[in-house]
């Protein structure tokens, strides 16, 4: 299959279109390998390498990808939990990637985050008002007493106010997260970082929980970057969706595009791959071989071992990224001819 397009580059701005909250370019995350007695640097892990993305004030972008394919690491550098090692990132013009630890927890403020597990990024020994007040204590933010606060927060996230003295071990699942949303609204941030937020529930409580974040988002006009392995939780919250392998960005644009009109072939097989009611599993595209290692990576494309639309110039060169119908797509099919 070959396809013959005009192309734009990707570095190319659209004039019309405003300023994003945040802007990445070329952005990299590497994990050193050590081997023998003197642990030695003998490789590196390219969780992210070379990723760009852009997220508009108000909008929610849907970060998706398999498992291992880099896109918690994005999101945790993004939070300044990882260190990058190139690239560039900037939060409303504030470069993310030359701010010291001290200087992201002034960032905090703004930029806040949800956990996959909140089990696990909740306190044990904290109570339910200490938990959510905690950043209005740090910012010296609270104004009359915390209790006045923590059932407020409780309030819009849907949960009683009778629940301030108690521990997140006595909650469900789903009682849980909306403690992690109450927290994470709690200062008012203008971007929230989800990482697999809703993986761990049950169907029934993902909608519920997906439709408290759009309302959220929408009384707040919080930006969203939505991090999922699903296709059919994204494709409900996001504007745009970014797809993920093996630390780069293969395609992006808008949800209706993704959804219905894949141009990436590891686009079309994941969207194959969502079940739908009512039709067969033969629709399904099989992608063969196993992914590869993120500490060496195949050259030229790296999708091209396992891709159904493989060419001969695919194990040969890298992709150009460029923009095709108003998405942007790394793929040898859509930049030779």
């Amino acid at each position: 299959m070959k396809v013959k397009k005009l192309m734009i580059s990707a570095a190319e701005k659209l004039d019309d279109k405003p300023e994003p909250l945040l802007k990445v370019t070329d952005l990299k995350t590497w994990f050193p390998v050590k081997r023998g007695f003197f642990s030695k640097t003998a490789d590196h892990v390219r969780a992210v390498d070379g990723v760009c993305l852009r997220i508009y004030r108000g909008e929610t972008l849907g970060l998706v990808g398999e498992s291992g394919c880099g896109k918690t690491t994005l999101g945790r550098t993004l939070l300044g939990l990882e260190k990058s090692n190139g690239g560039k990132a900037f939060f409303d013009k504030i470069p993310l990637h030359e701010l010291k630890r001290h200087e992201m927890n002034r960032l905090r403020e703004r930029i806040q985050v949800i956990f996959q597990d909140p089990l696990s990024s909740l306190n044990p020994r904290m109570t339910v008002i200490d938990i959510v007040t905690e950043g209005l204590v740090q910012f010296k933010k609270i104004e009359g007493s915390r209790k006045e606060h923590a059932v407020r927060l409780l309030k819009e996230v849907g949960l009683v106010a009778d629940s301030i003295y108690r521990f997140p071990h006595e909650f469900s699942g789903g009682q849980r997260q909306r403690i992690s949303i109450a927290r994470a609204i709690s200062l008012r941030p203008e971007f929230i970082i989800c990482d697999e937020a809703v993986s761990a529930l049950d169907v029934s409580i993902q909608a519920q929980v997906i439709n408290l974040l759009i309302s959220l988002q929408q009384r707040y006009q919080l930006s969203y970057l939505f991090i999922s392995h699903d296709l059919s939780v994204v494709s409900n919250i996001a504007d745009r969706i970014a797809v993920m392998y093996l630390g780069q960005i293969v395609e992006s644009g808008t949800t209706l595009d993704i959804i219905h009109n894949p141009l990436h072939p590891y686009t079309k097989a994941l969207i194959a791959a969502v079940p739908v009611p009512g039709k067969s599993r033969s629709r399904r595209i099989p992608l063969k071989g196993e992914i590869p290692s993120a500490s060496s990576p195949p050259p030229g494309c790296r999708f091209h071992t396992r891709c159904p639309e493989v060419l001969k110039i695919c194990s040969q060169k890298a992709p150009v990224r460029g923009t095709i119908d108003g998405r942007e797509v790394l793929c040898h099919l859509f930049s030779h001819a």
